[in-house]
């Protein structure tokens, strides 16, 4: 298993220690918030974020930088996993989604400079998906100067985050030096894919004499060749085992192999204008793309077409109604059945996030402050280009689950022979995946001589946000012979490479029995086989299911009142939202639809609704002494439903029967939630805090599933069991059974826990960071709850002196509940890595650094709700960076 490398600063290092801070992360930074803590080696990171929470209003945290290039990470997600009740997961070896206090990462609201920020994502799947979780791979920490992770309510602060907010704070020009300059230059060698790559960041700040303007250009470029090793269980079915029993049998077992090469690249801008101590102008502007291209190939033994062409199983042994071990074989003679399933996919894509926006800042009198931002926020994430070839044949394998690594070994085909399976489906496919927000923010906050009451704010703010995806494809997939080369049907060989795979293959996840070689597919061939097709064969045609828009307005407002007294301060507040959403999509089927393709019949529809949402809060710190500050806070929540649950379409998978659909009347989470801290503060450079919270969720939205009857392509004689041809005079489409999954409005729960943390430096350069969250997350209808991990752990070692800095840290997460996924649940082990880093001061501007990340090399392993029924086993490999940080 993958987690995140923790790299250590030299001159100046990251700020990551819980940290609280009385910024508003939406519409302005109230008067409390301070200027930014600039730190310059670990124990003053310490000291400063320790000083900055003793003295805030909120529970909050805080990961800060001084320079570009000092954030220990290659992205936010990372830099964020660190702070107390922060999780992330790294399917891809790489942190890409944010989890707070057991809640899933669709909960979690991400703004930029205190608005919201468009995402969009790379993988193909998750274009489709179109959640609300924020997409960090395309913002690379090197551009971020500050982020600010908010626990409690607060009325200023933008609501959509029932986990909480996270903000992203750019560098601003009159905050740093006359003339700054940094850079980082790194080399990054992942052992998997044996390649070794460049990583670069640079920055430019300027401001005049006067410090009334400053100009600030940030820019980054990162390349990272990857390779993920896998095993795969896309499922489980019940067949006739024997004995007069039925068991649940894998529909399919695969070897699969992915390769990325990751290309980030990307800057920021910061014009900054203060011409006297009343007025401050600051436009921002952000772009960052994540290139993404990417090959999978997996081969397969399909237990499932063969058992149901009227293959058989001996020799099943079953546990717990799972047959775990078995040899399988297709039907032989006639049309026998498949029993074995080639796929390798080739995919051009790339994720990309555009943010722009004009910030100003007027305080016309000592007691009154007034703040106007307006601005745009755009994100694309598209798969251009999708080749998908898929092999076939008939085939006898055995099989056994038993070591809880799949193990399979075929009679035939023989997996090092092209000719054991034929071509047998090729479709061409594009998806793309936009979001993008307009937004106007205005608010004033006028301190006030009222008792205990000093100040007053209100605000008002309108958003425009779009999101749409789009999905075309060939008329259901081009079958052979239709597929050509030179002139002639394909072969398989035509695709080959001449070789299998590479010699450590899986080494790192398989077992004495596991498939780890096979005939390899040549992507290059895939594409210049594919180009060559006439355009009959290549032309795509919209697929319904997965093509949506939906548009939300949002019109709210709030007001918060601040109170201060002798040893105690404080906020209450109100804010209200209105939501005016309209989505569009398709029906499909039907008796008389409007329109008609190769994916059947499907008719335009529009479903339009509104919600207010009225969201009080308030928060309260005491100084029970010196050294002791117990706070509370107390407010309602709300996260609006992913994009693609309020779609009226739904989205099939034809190979194994099963689909997801939405509902444009669903709700939204809402909340009801209570934190309490308590900080002890024995020295300038020590915390110990404890926090616990308590969230009364009113509203889960949780999966509900049935089978519905839904038209399908298939060629005849190749559809699955229980599918019958369709009404009309397409020979290819036909009416299959699918088990829908859907998304309802559940009945409630809650998720409560507590957080733990602790710094302190402990003897000469030494010192220690740790912390840990419990965190229980159940629904009242006994469901359990996406991304809660009930125990997560961090603990990090440092020494620093004048010329050394250098940590050892340790993360860990239990396992977890990932989603339904293909109608059945999917569900994660523990998980934890073990990082280092080290740095040597050569002068007072140049650094070298060495980093590693997971040296214990570990794996990511997923089950179906028991781990009797295993899923997928992941290794991603390790990975070490080696360079140099320069200032001036």
């Amino acid at each position: 298993m993958t987690l995140h490398k923790f790299l250590a600063g030299s001159a100046s290092v990251l700020a990551f220690m819980a940290c609280a801070t009385g910024a508003s992360a939406q519409e302005a930074a109230p008067a409390d918030a301070g200027d930014e803590i600039i730190v310059t080696g670990v124990r003053a990171s310490q000291a400063a974020a320790i000083d900055v929470k003793r003295n805030s209003d909120v529970i909050a945290d805080v990961v800060s930088a001084e320079d570009i290039g000092k954030f220990p990470d290659k992205n936010v997600a990372e830099a964020l996993q660190r702070v107390p009740g922060v999780v992330v997961n790294r399917v891809f070896g790489e942190g890409e989604r944010v989890s707070l206090r057991g809640t899933a990462p669709n909960l979690t609201k991400t703004l930029l400079n205190g608005h919201s920020v468009a995402t969009a994502d790379w993988f193909i799947l998750d274009q489709v998906a179109s959640t609300r979780s924020f997409n960090y791979l395309t913002l690379p920490s090197e551009i971020v100067g500050r982020l600010e992770v908010y626990k409690s309510p607060q009325a200023d602060v933008e609501e959509g985050g029932i986990g909480g907010t996270i903000n992203v704070l750019t560098r601003n020009p009159l905050d740093l030096d006359p003339m700054s300059i940094s850079a980082s230059v790194q080399g990054v060698y992942s052992d998997l894919s044996g390649k070794f790559d460049p990583q670069v960041s640079g920055l430019f700040s300027w401001k005049n004499a006067d410090e009334t303007f400053g100009v600030l250009v940030g820019a980054i470029y990162q390349k990272r060749q990857t390779r993920r090793d896998g095993l795969e269980i896309f499922g489980y079915r019940s067949f006739a085992v024997g004995g007069g029993q039925n068991a649940l049998v894998p529909t399919l077992i695969g070897s699969t192999m992915f390769t990325q090469d990751r290309e980030r690249y990307g800057g920021n801008i910061g014009i900054q204008f203060r011409p006297s101590d009343e007025l401050e102008i600051n436009v921002t502007g952000l772009y960052s793309r994540f290139g993404a291209d990417n090959f999978n190939q997996n081969y397969i033994a399909w237990g499932e077409q063969a058992l149901a062409g009227g293959g058989t199983i001996t020799n099943a042994v079953v546990e717990n109604g799972v047959a775990v071990a078995g040899n399988v074989a297709s039907r032989t003679g006639g049309t026998a059945g498949f029993g074995v399933v080639y796929d390798a996919i080739d995919r051009k894509a790339v994720a990309e996030t555009y943010s722009a926006d004009f910030d100003l800042n007027y305080q016309p009198t000592d007691t009154l402050n007034i703040h106007f931002k307006a601005g745009w926020t755009k994100a694309t994430g598209d798969t251009s280009n999708e080749n998908f070839m898929e092999f076939a044949g008939p085939g006898a394998f055995s099989y056994d689950l038993r070591s809880g690594v799949p193990e399979v070994s075929f009679v035939n085909p023989d997996p090092l022979n092209p000719a054991g399976v034929r071509p047998d489906f090729a479709r061409m496919q594009s998806v793309t995946n936009d979001d993008e927000e307009k937004y106007v923010y205005l608010d004033a906050e006028q301190e006030v001589d009222w008792g205990p009451m000093e100040a007053l704010k209100i605000g008002f703010k309108f958003t425009d946000h779009d999101r749409a995806a789009e999905r075309f494809a060939t008329n259901g997939g081009v079958f052979t012979p239709g597929l050509r080369c030179n002139g002639v049907p394909c072969v398989s060989a035509d695709f080959a490479t001449g070789g299998g795979m590479p010699k450590d293959f899986l080494d790192n996840i398989s077992a004495p029995g596991t498939l780890d070689d096979y005939w390899r597919v040549d992507p290059a061939k895939l594409r210049a086989i594919y180009g060559a097709q006439a355009d009959a064969i290549t032309t795509r045609f919209l697929v319904p299911g997965n093509t949506y828009s939906i548009n939300e307005k949002t019109y709210g407002g709030y007001a918060m009142a601040k109170f201060k007294g002798e040893g105690w301060r404080g906020n209450v507040g109100l804010r209200v939202v209105k939501t005016d959403q309209t989505s569009e999509g398709f029906i499909i089927g039907g008796a008389n639809p409007e329109f008609t393709n190769p994916f059947g019949g499907f008719t335009p529809t529009t479903a339009e609704r509104s919600y207010t949402d009225v969201l009080p809060s308030a928060n309260l710190a005491v100084d029970l002494s010196d050294q002791i500050v117990l706070r509370f806070a107390a407010g309602k929540t709300v996260t609006r439903p992913d994009f693609v649950d309020i779609t009226p379409g739904v989205d099939l998978n034809g190979t194994l029967l099963t689909g997801r659909g939405g509902d444009p009347d669903l709700k939204p989470y809402r909340a009801n939630q209570y934190d309490l801290s308590i900080e002890w503060y024995p020295d300038r450079e020590t915390i110990v805090a404890l926090a616990a919270f308590y969230k009364d969720i009113q509203s889960y939205i949780v999966n509900t599933t049935s089978t519905e009857i839904l038209p399908s392509v298939f060629v005849p004689g190749s559809e699955p069991a229980g599918c019958v041809p369709a009404a009309g005079t397409n020979p290819n489409l036909f009416d299959c059974p699918y088990q829908i999954n859907r998304r309802s409005n559940g009945p409630g729960g809650r998720n409560q826990g507590f957080e733990l943390q602790v710094s302190r430096p402990i003897w000469g350069g030494f010192g220690a960071i740790a912390n840990y969250t419990y965190s229980d997350a159940k629904a009242d209808n006994g469901d359990p709850i996406p991304g809660n991990s009930k125990h997560t752990l961090n603990l990090t070692g440092y020494f620093e002196n004048d010329l050394l800095s250098a940590r050892l840290s340790y993360t860990y997460r239990s396992k977890f509940f990932i989603d339904i996924d293909r109608s059945a649940p999917l569900n994660q082990k523990a998980l934890s890595s073990l990082d280092a880093s080290f740095s040597f001061n050569v002068t007072e501007n140049v650094a070298l650094t060495a980093d590693a990340v997971n040296l214990t090399n570990e794996k990511i392993e997923q089950y179906s709700g028991t781990t009797d029924k295993p899923r997928a086993i992941y290794d991603n490999g390790r990975q070490f960076y080696v360079g140099a940080r320069l200032k001036f």
